[in-house]
């Protein structure tokens, strides 16, 4: 069994790493002040490949498997997990057009997707329906022009900034078999948002409710078959989950990193605070958590790229495990700053809030552990 990258994986890490070292990392916080992320990040990102990580080849993308997604994103994530995980979710669109769209539709989206002048959304959570996601009511009506929306969709990261936004909505029956999606521009008629949200982390993502009033939107945005679009939905989320634990631990790493400089630094009764044996176990099992995190997060990638049957339970139980080791890791690089690490100058406040919500996103780690279990219970026959 061999765990080294490969020559080409540790390219990419360090192309992502320089990356965001140079155009991520020295606005990170006043992004967050200023709630957004200027969009000509993203074509500089797209110029890297990173507009299409795993969409084939054949359809201009840069045809990546799983894992090596997963170093692009802790990479990023060293820099800001905020915009590392607004990446991923664009990078969940690009795939589903790569997967599901037809040739027109993929024509039409996806080489502007690539390059990132058209940014994607993610529409599938509703104010009443999170965890139990196939409960959604915004509705699509068919017309003989296209479809008319009505409904609201909450926590959307991209509200009102994004270009495009791909909904998932009722065209049927109750349940997840009468779901659709459905590609909804910016600019639609009867489309709007609500007010910007105020919320722990994530800050530079701008986060709105996206209401659809009579929404028109042509039949030919339908994406892939009618009454599929919640599989679709659903097909992008395991490897989803493991491109939210990479963003986890990278941004983990990027805080022990930094406490391990600042204790080198730092003295307390005549010498630095990395000289006491207390602290020095409390670097030593940080360490140990975040390198078992890293080994299962690869592992779970290794097997949703070879599509073992257990893969999905192996990226319920990473995304689990991965980011509550990234939290509490922060919480103690925190803890080891002092006052220090509450102020904003030093960053580490900033990743503690950043993390605390990939535990609730891309399925909340309840469910993980409810995927767990269920598999569990069945393989016991």
């Amino acid at each position: 069994m061999d765990f080294a990258l490969s020559e080409e994986q540790e390219a990419i890490f360090d192309m992502a790493t320089a990356f965001g070292e140079a155009e991520i990392a020295p606005h990170a916080q006043a992004w967050e002040r200023e709630g957004t992320i200027p969009k000509d990040l993203w074509p500089k990102l797209a110029e890297l490949g990173f507009g299409g990580l795993y969409v084939s080849e054949e359809n201009g993308g840069s045809g990546l498997s799983r894992l090596d997604a997963t170093l692009v994103f802790e990479a990023l994530s060293q820099s800001c997990a905020s915009v590392a995980a607004f990446l991923s979710i664009h990078n969940m669109c690009a795939k589903m057009l790569d997967n599901y769209a037809s040739a027109e539709l993929r024509d039409r989206y996806l080489p502007r997707a690539l390059t990132m002048e058209t940014f994607f959304s993610y529409c599938l959570t509703e104010p009443g329906s999170g965890s139990d996601a196939a409960a959604l009511k915004t509705r699509a009506e068919r017309t003989n022009e296209g479809y008319v929306m009505n409904g609201t969709k909450a926590f959307i990261s991209g509200g009102g900034y994004s270009d495009a936004y791909i909904v998932m909505a009722r065209t049927g029956e109750d349940g997840p078999r009468g779901i659709s999606s459905i590609i909804v521009d910016d600019g639609a008629e009867g489309l709007s948002f609500g007010g910007l949200e105020d919320k722990m982390g994530w800050r530079s993502q701008p986060t709105r409710q996206v209401q659809f009033d009579d929404c028109k939107v042509p039949a030919g945005n339908l994406l892939g078959e009618e009454g599929k679009g919640f599989r679709y939905a659903m097909a992008g989320l395991d490897g989803g989950r493991l491109n939210i634990a990479a963003c986890s631990l990278g941004a983990a790493q990027a805080a022990l990193d930094a406490t391990l400089t600042y204790m080198g630094e730092r003295k307390a009764f005549g010498k630095p605070i990395d000289q006491f044996q207390a602290l020095q176990f409390r670097l030593a099992e940080m360490e140990i958590e975040l390198q078992a995190a890293r080994t299962f997060l690869r592992q779970a990638a290794w097997k949703l790229d070879e599509n073992h049957p257990d893969a999905t339970k192996f990226c319920a139980m990473a995304k689990k495990h991965v980011t509550e080791v990234g939290s509490r890791v922060a919480d103690q690089c925190l803890q080891l700053h002092g006052g220090y690490g509450y102020l904003a100058d030093y960053g580490i406040e900033k990743i503690v809030r950043d993390l605390r919500v990939h535990q609730i996103l891309e399925g909340t780690n309840e469910i993980m552990r409810l995927i767990v279990a269920r598999q569990m219970l069945a393989e016991r026959g």
